[in-house]
């Protein structure tokens, strides 16, 4: 059986600049990452490797550099790369996005049955938290979003019970199998690779599908499949700050000079 785990390689959001007239991001000379939220996503279906046996194959949608995202799960631990690359998947949305991952889910099901997806929350670039739940439903897969913790699985039964982190309580929730679940960082703490599995893993392939594999109609992927379109990029601007008074000589004197300039604004009332 196996694990997919849906990885992406997004800007390092720290280094993004915008383009002023045209509203654009500037990816020149912007280092890739990968995305921080789907770390413990592959952790954790490596995790379910070492317990259970499974075979965890790692997917990304991307350009060709996504390559060296896909070696670094496999440098992990992964069995399994596959780089869904090719320019008619291109501006994607996040529709247009799970249509292709689904696809190549239900493609690498005909191989072998798919027990879990695991993918991150959200994606620091789009922050939307939408691809994993539009793949489930176009898998007709169950979901079980915001997962810290992986509680059993029975393979006889073929179902799951997780534990979900909820705002100000967790919820335990059992399904059965196929499923998709979206973890949230907490869920563990992700593995270093070792120097041979580097070593390993520089020689290793990554399988390119590109559409000519894949077969999809050019009107449901890509930017003619997507039915959102980002118009402008900005960031909002700041109001300049002051320092007011002597915070640390003069603790007194500045909490009064803050709660007169805050009165002053209607920000706070007495």
């Amino acid at each position: 059986m196996i694990v997919v785990a849906c990885v992406k390689q997004v800007p390092d959001t720290t280094q993004v600049k915008t383009d002023p007239v045209t509203g654009t991001l500037i990816r020149e000379g912007v280092p890739f990452i990968v995305n921080p939220f789907d770390s413990p996503a592959l952790e954790e279906a490596l995790k379910l490797k070492d317990k259970y046996g499974f075979r965890v194959v790692a997917i990304s949608m991307g350009p060709p550099n996504t390559e060296v995202t896909l070696k670094k799960a496999l440098a992990l631990g992964a069995d399994d790369a596959v780089l869904l690359s090719d320019r008619a998947f291109g501006g994607a949305d996040t529709l247009a996005t799970s249509k292709v991952l689904a696809e190549a889910i239900l493609k690498l099901s005909q191989e072998d049955e798919v027990a879990v997806v695991l993918c991150g929350r959200q994606s620091i670039d789009g922050d939307t938290a939408q691809v994993g739940p539009g793949i489930a439903t176009r898998l007709g897969y169950t979901q079980l979003t915001l997962v810290d913790q992986i509680q059993e699985l029975d393979l006889a039964a073929k179902r799951i019970k997780v534990r979900r982190k909820l705002e100000g309580r967790h919820e335990v929730v059992e399904t059965p199998l196929p499923t998709l679940i979206t973890v949230v960082r907490e869920i563990n703490q992700p593995r270093y690779a070792t120097v041979p599995m580097r070593l390993i893993s520089g020689d290793a392939e990554v399988k390119l599908w590109n559409n000519s594999v894949m077969g999809l109609p050019t009107d449901l992927i890509g930017l003619e499949g997507s039915a959102t379109q980002v118009r402008k990029i900005f960031s909002p601007e700041r109001a300049e700050g002051e320092i007011l008074g002597d915070g640390e000589n003069k603790p007194d004197e500045a909490a009064r000079l803050l709660i007169d300039a805050l009165l002053q604004k209607d920000i706070i009332s007495i």
